[in-house]
């Protein structure tokens, strides 16, 4: 059965299909747009575009910068980097043969390389100084969130359960781990991260894990979250929100499921809480801040777990994983909002409108501004007052 968001089937934006399921969800609708008297106005530098973005289809493909560059690229299979004082275009690859490329995974730096995963199970290296194709190399499934690069391999993990690990100077296949994946699952994957040697993931059967990095031998396996509820909506387990590494603490939250501290030398758990997102999240210093699947925006303690405050006046607006910008929580909407919060208290303190078209990634900090993608693949380099 197609993956799919369950949000979709409530506010009718197009991130996936549902075949033969029904909800009592479906009359659920989008909140209000709140008022907010804004306190600052930031201020654009320069925008661009590339190609037709992401459209309406789900996507992970945020950019990138590094090299002296900003990487973009949209689904079809357009890639540019860009002159981040200036926007103007300093190369492009065109990425689309027979058919689109359908880019999804990416965009990852390293190594002198563009690594970009695509839903036609590869995975994509080209030269971040030309452009140019460095190799372009089939994977065991579909790649939906960001690549992973350390020493030397180039980690995906895959729409079938498989974490896999290519050379990456070559492209060639090092190891690969599988896992069980449910009948149904959320349309998306978790992007792998690693500390010292290790790598972790989540999975579709509700677990985080940990293995080798060099190797893929697998270290340990903790359940988020467990099969509850009548109906198969209800029974999603998915961990498909990238785990955040923050000094010895490994963080992660499920659908349906948990948000959890995990000791990195353990495996085990400091504690859970009842939070059910499938939406990236953020740690900044001794708070979590997380979108869960009402989008409610949430601050959690990350010493202890202890909700701090929600702001659930953007429910069902389809919020962006949130990322921190000058001091302030940032989120987008699907109708083409910024909405700034404080941090410590939840409340608005600004409010940015874009184009309309939705944005479905966070803002990428830069360090004199920060670079807003829409869905139609404009791009915005804004700077604060």
């Amino acid at each position: 059965m197609q993956k799919v968001l369950k949000q979709a089937i409530s506010v009718a934006l197009a991130v996936g299909l549902l075949a033969g399921c029904a909800s009592e969800e479906d009359n659920i609708q989008m909140a209000p747009l709140p008022e907010v008297e804004s306190a600052f106005t930031p201020t654009q530098s320069w925008s661009s575009s590339v190609g037709d973005g992401i459209s309406h289809f789900f996507s992970k493909l945020t950019p990138a910068q590094g090299y002296g560059k900003i990487f973009v690229a949209d689904r079809v299979g357009l890639v540019k980097a860009l002159d981040p004082e200036t926007g103007d275009l300093i190369w492009e690859k065109d990425l689309e043969t027979d058919i689109p490329a359908r880019l999804a995974g990416g965009i990852s730096l390293s190594y002198g390389k563009v690594f970009i995963g695509s839903e036609n199970a590869e995975v994509i290296a080209l030269d971040e100084e030309t452009g140019e194709l460095v190799w372009r190399h089939p994977v065991e499934g579909e790649v939906l969130s960001k690549p992973l690069v350390d020493e030397g391999l180039v980690v995906v993990n895959t729409s079938r359960g498989v974490l896999q690990a290519l050379d990456a100077e070559t492209g060639q296949s090092r190891w690969q781990l599988g896992s069980e994946v449910p009948t149904l699952t959320l349309r998306g994957d978790s992007s792998p991260v690693s500390i010292s040697g290790g790598v972790f993931w989540g999975m579709a059967n509700g677990r985080l894990a940990g293995a080798l990095l060099n190797n893929g031998q697998m270290l340990w396996q903790q359940p988020i979250g467990s099969p509850k509820g009548a109906t198969e909506i209800d029974r999603l387990i998915d961990v498909d929100a990238t785990p955040v590494i923050s000094g010895e603490r490994l963080y992660a939250v499920g659908y349906n499921g948990n948000l959890v501290s995990i000791d990195l030398r353990t495996g085990q758990a400091a504690w859970k809480r009842n939070f059910s997102s499938a939406t990236d999240f953020v740690v900044d210093g001794s708070q979590v801040y997380l979108i869960n699947d009402q989008d409610h925006v949430v601050a959690v303690d990350a010493r202890s777990g202890t909700p701090l405050w929600t702001n659930n006046t953007l429910e069902y607006r389809l919020l962006s994983a949130p990322t921190v910008i000058n001091g302030y929580l940032v989120v987008g909407d699907s109708e083409g909002y910024l909405h700034w919060l404080d941090r410590y208290t939840g409340d608005f303190v600004a409010q940015q409108k874009t184009d309309g078209s939705g944005i479905a990634v966070p803002p990428l900090v830069l360090p004199d501004g920060y670079l807003v993608m829409t869905r139609d693949g404009r791009i915005y380099k804004m700077q604060m007052p």
